[in-house]
């Protein structure tokens, strides 16, 4: 008798069925498992011998072989513990092999019986579903699947009760979704005195999703306004938050079994390595740019990080998605993430202190930041410099609105926007708007379009200089509430993306 289990493997985010197979034939006592299995699936034969007999459950003097299929697709994981003792019982008659078949297990069986919380649970949800199959998972995974709710989902938290429940003893409920709560902790922009400038290009920069750049000496602030982005930017839509929690699942970064709708925020250091950047590693797993897709990526102190880390952005940036090529494998992750950096404006910091800077100034600060290279360079849209702030400034009252105030503002520029594109999936920001979708919603006036067109000529603006140029002040009119592109909106983007010394 051939027993048939169900799992998947994971491809990126895509989950890929498999079948288990499990056959009892004569023969010397032996235990394998077949289909190109990793060394932690090849070790499931041992957690199932010890967990099946933490259940009285003895195997028969036979031999007993379980295939992987397909055969051809490598295996790796500690979740195929589950499947494999499912498809073992059923080849026992303990539990009917019919209701087996009908459900996708995932999950990894302590010796003594106990399942144990495995990544993946939400995308192997996702294609239980497509298979128009349920999913049994450990307790610890219930409830970031069942936010699919075209699959029926059961978790448990041993083995006795999954054998329990399919025998009809006592039959589990179906899991209930899970949202992690706010912490509360969002910081609020009124925090930060004086620097409007630098606020208002952060409005900027969360309606429309366009990449920012903040240029100031130690201290000034950079850090302190990239933190609290995330509490002015609109909470994620439920398509976004399935895509953002799908590479969250994979990386086992959902600890508290469920989905959040708070944009991802992450800072990695500048001692990165570009697999922990852009992704890789054994396995390909997702790197900082897919883990902050729908989010943001603040990468702080830019120039100090490494020269092939940063070229690495570029593509990701024009395309939204990444493809981590390895020897082993060929993963493609979605990486729509907002980009905000800060730099010093020299290595020592104090280039425009001529008290404090170095001999080599001016020199310096076109060294260091020539670090960053033209083509990255090109493809941030807002650049501004972030001044100190004076000692005297630090002891006035905090001006400026509140963070709520200007999530509100983004909010609603943000409904304009979505409004705008429909159910257009590939585009859902100004940031997102290619050539021609741009000509056709920009409406710039006669006024605005000549001041765009003379600064191009000007300063030998390239296309996509022009055409960022020409999103932003898309988002700056569509933050006034404005359908067309007026010459103001066209002035105020100029002045976020030409030196000061540029501007006339």
């Amino acid at each position: 008798m051939v027993a048939h289990a169900y799992t998947v493997a994971f491809d990126g985010v895509d989950a890929r069925m498999v079948e288990v197979q499990c056959a009892l034939s004569p023969g010397l006592p032996a235990f394998s498992i077949v289909g190109l299995p990793d060394k932690a699936v090849s070790e499931a034969k041992e957690r199932v011998r010890n967990a099946l007999a933490a259940l009285a459950i003895s195997l028969p003097s036979k031999r007993i072989t379980v295939n992987l299929s397909p055969a051809n697709m490598p295996k790796e994981g500690s979740h195929f513990d589950l499947p494999i003792a499912l498809a073992l019982l059923a080849a026992l008659d303990i539990i009917p092999s019919d209701k087996v078949a009908d459900m996708v297990a995932m999950g990894e069986v302590s010796l003594d019986g106990k399942l144990t919380r495995v990544t993946g649970a939400l995308p192997a949800a996702m294609a239980a579903a497509s298979e128009d199959r349920g999913l049994i998972c450990p307790t610890g995974s219930g409830a970031e699947a069942a936010w699919v709710e075209a699959c029926h989902v059961i978790s448990a938290g041993t083995l006795l009760e999954i054998v329990q429940h399919f025998t009809g003893q006592n039959v589990l409920s179906p899991s209930r979704p899970g949202e992690i709560p706010s912490d509360g902790s969002t910081k609020d922009l009124r925090d930060v005195k004086g620097q409007e400038r630098a606020k208002r290009a952060l409005e900027i920069a969360a309606a429309g999703r366009h990449h920012l750049m903040m240029v100031g000496p130690p201290g000034s602030g950079k850090s302190m306004l990239a933190e609290r982005i995330p509490g002015i930017l609109p909470p994620l839509s439920p398509l976004e938050a399935l895509e953002t929690s799908m590479i969250h699942s994979i990386a086992g970064l959902l600890t508290e079994g469920g989905i959040s709708r708070h944009r991802p925020f992450r800072d990695p250091h500048h001692t990165a390595s570009m697999a922990a950047i852009v992704g890789g590693g054994k396995k390909a797993g997702p790197g900082e740019i897919s883990l902050a897709h729908n989010g943001v990526l603040f990468l702080d102190e830019l120039p100090e990080f490494q020269r092939p880390v940063l070229e690495t952005l570029r593509q990701p940036i024009e395309t939204g998605e990444v493809m981590v090529s390895r020897a082993n494998a060929h993963v493609k992750y979605p990486c729509r993430f907002m980009l905000v950096a800060a730099a010093n404006p020299c290595k020592c910091g104090m280039l425009g202190d001529a008290s404090q800077a170095c001999a080599r100034a001016p020199a310096c600060g076109d060294d260091y930041l020539d670090r960053i290279s033209g083509p990255l360079t090109d493809r941030i849209d807002l650049r501004i410099d972030v001044p100190p702030v004076s000692i005297s400034d630090l002891d006035l009252p905090s001006t400026g609105d509140s963070s709520a105030t200007v999530a509100q503002r983004v909010a609603t520029a943000r409904d304009l926007q979505t409004a705008r594109f429909g159910s257009d999936a590939q585009v859902r920001t100004n940031a997102d708007l290619s050539g021609h979708a741009l000509e056709e919603v920009a409406n710039a006036s006669r006024e605005g379009r000549d001041m765009l067109t003379r600064a191009a000529e000007r300063f030998r603006l390239s296309a996509r200089s022009y055409h960022r140029i020409l999103r932003v002040a898309r988002t700056i009119a569509d933050l006034e509430g404005s359908s067309d592109i007026h010459k103001h909106h066209v002035a105020e983007a100029l002045s976020y993306r030409l030196p000061a010394s540029k501007q006339v």
